[in-house]
């Protein structure tokens, strides 16, 4: 099972403890709905997620 940040939402391996993305520990195992961003800049979901870097993203994380 992944884990997900709950600032950027960026799913990462289990053994995580901290975000690669935004440097946080703020970090959960339950999240719902995945999600890859290719062309953030050019994707209407990454702009309203407000993500700007490609990736792989859970779409709510609790």
């Amino acid at each position: 099972m992944s884990k997900a940040c709950r600032v950027c939402h960026l799913i990462m391996e289990k053994t995580a403890s901290i975000c690669p993305s935004c440097k946080t520990q703020d970090i959960s195992s339950e999240f719902i709905g995945e999600i890859f961003i290719l062309k953030p800049e050019e994707s209407d979901v990454a702009k309203r997620m407000k993500i700007d870097k490609k990736g792989h993203y859970a779409l709510r994380v609790r």
